[in-house]
């Protein structure tokens, strides 16, 4: 599969969800499913970069379909609440950039 823009991606998820899914299940529902899946994304990185150890049923889990999982909703949630995330992305990395760009380079604890 060719390399997709975050634009496409959202056109790809309102096009299966129109498709498949009937409908937008409604945004309040949507935040409380990304807030799960990225309990799921939580989970794992704590087991597998932190001291928990995995459970049986944790040991099947895929990070990278987990972390799809959270784009999915989000990407949803842009779709329904009218944000163009390229557009937003842009605007927040120009943001970081005026705001940061001397912080993280004069961090004596990121330096060593």
């Amino acid at each position: 599969m060719a390399e997709i823009s975050i634009k496409q991606a959202q056109e790809m998820v309102d096009h299966w969800i129109r498709t498949y899914g009937v409908r937008y299940f409604n945004e309040l529902t949507n935040m409380a499913i990304l807030t799960e899946e990225v309990g799921e994304v939580a989970r794992i990185i704590a087991r597998t970069y932190g001291e928990q150890s995995f459970k049986e049923s944790d040991k099947r889990k895929d990070l990278a379909d987990e972390m799809a999982d959270v784009l999915w909703v989000l990407l949803c949630l842009a779709n329904q609440t009218g944000i163009d995330l390229t557009e937003a992305f842009e605007k927040n990395l120009r943001k970081k950039t005026e705001r940061d760009k001397e912080r993280h380079i004069q961090n004596e604890k990121l330096n060593h």
